[in-house]
């Protein structure tokens, strides 16, 4: 593996498979909507039963425990003591499986035990990056452990000023991060523990050129974690050249009855779709519930109709900068608003509990959109509810 500066030849991406309004309605039918992607994870059968059966600090194993996690999920029972040996991981898990915390309990432990260790974590999107950055928070308390963020949406120039502090944990998107390797107190160099989070969906919104890039960068010694749900062709270059001799992990979950509830709403001839989304938003009783749209405009034009209709209400899109947007969802997770206005930005990366219902107010553009989607709800073993709109 060589470590010098390239830039990859720019190729045409692979566009993800659209889906028809009469696609997606044959689908549920059929009921082919993932039967359990959405399931939390079971306690895994084998014999890591308990966190404290890990080789870690108990300062750590306290922080674990008092976010009332009890049982190791399969992706942590596996994959924590292969980091922990120093092997490379590639992780094949879902969103909800655990796998955030399957890397960063190991990887919290090797900056403990030696605190010249740096990690580099890069995600798809800045919400997963400060989902990350939450729960690493939640995990260190009590350490002397410094993280910064390196996302698009916030102060540059004070991001430069946390990487001076030289952080032990830097969590960032491909974009940010390829701004900041201008700056003299960033090199990526000094990583020697470095996880690709959703790497597919790296791959799928065109940071695949980055990545590659980022790898030619980094030090051949050190620690590679990848995680993905899926594994393609692209994805697999990334992987030739960023592991090495890994341990494969793949979660599969049974096959059961979904938690994801899916409805249609047909919009018949002269019916308002506003009027109708009202109407439903009362007799759901929808005390939680994120609400897609396509376009940016469209969110704040709905926000602005809800609002007015009385509906408490908090959007996120992409003309809102990084501290609007998570205070949009801080509202919501606090309960401070019933609803949450989204475009697919939010469609991945975002683990909110007790979201009792995701509307579809207009359709998404492929099959896996409409996946992550109504993946926001039926989590930790409750039943969630998913309306799309048809015309």
């Amino acid at each position: 593996m060589q470590n010098k500066h390239f830039h990859a030849p720019q190729r045409a991406q692979k566009k993800p498979k659209t889906i028809s309004q009469n696609d997606l309605v044959a689908l549920i039918a059929s009921s082919k909507i993932e039967k359990s992607t959405y399931l939390e994870p079971e306690i895994v059968d084998a014999q890591v039963k308990t966190f404290d059966e890990f080789a870690i600090s108990q300062q750590l194993l306290q922080n674990i425990l008092s976010k009332g996690y009890t049982q190791p999920t399969p992706i942590q029972a596996q994959a924590i003591p292969a980091i922990l040996a120093d092997r490379d991981v590639i992780g094949i898990a879902d969103t909800g499986t655990g796998k955030t915390a399957a890397f960063l309990i190991p990887l919290i432990e090797k900056v403990v035990k030696q605190p010249t260790e740096k990690v580099l974590i890069i995600t798809p999107t800045r919400e997963l990056a400060v989902q990350i950055r939450d729960e690493l928070a939640s995990f260190t308390d009590g350490f002397s452990i410094k993280s910064t963020l390196l996302i698009g949406g916030m102060n540059i120039e004070r991001q430069k000023q946390n990487l001076k502090e030289n952080p032990h944990f830097v969590i960032g998107t491909p974009g940010r991060i390829k701004d900041l390797l201008k700056s003299p107190h960033f090199s990526l160099t000094q990583f020697t523990n470095v996880v690709l989070d959703e790497a597919d969906r790296m791959v799928d919104i065109g940071f695949i050129h980055d990545i590659k890039y980022f790898i030619s960068l980094l030090p051949q010694q050190r620690l590679s974690l990848f995680f993905s749900a899926t594994i393609n062709h692209k994805v697999k270059e990334i992987l030739e050249k960023f592991v090495s001799n890994p341990i494969t992990i793949s979660i599969k979950q049974k096959e059961t009855a979904p938690l994801v509830e899916q409805r249609l709403i047909r919009l018949e001839p002269g019916m308002n779709k506003i009027d109708t989304l009202h109407d439903l938003l009362v007799r759901e009783n929808c005390t939680k519930a994120i609400l897609f749209g396509r376009t940016k405009w469209g969110i704040e034009h709905l926000e602005k109709d809800l609002v007015r209709r009385g509906f408490h209400v908090a959007a996120i899109h992409g003309n809102k900068n990084q501290n609007q947007r998570q205070r949009a969802i801080t509202q919501f997770k606090e309960g401070l608003v019933q609803i949450l206005l989204a475009t697919d930005v939010a469609s991945r990366g975002l683990d909110i509990p007790d979201v009792t219902h995701v509307i579809n107010y207009d359709l998404p553009a492929t099959h896996e959109d409409y996946i992550h989607r109504i993946g926001r709800t039926g989590r930790a073993q409750k039943q969630g509810i998913a309306f799309t709109f048809l015309t």
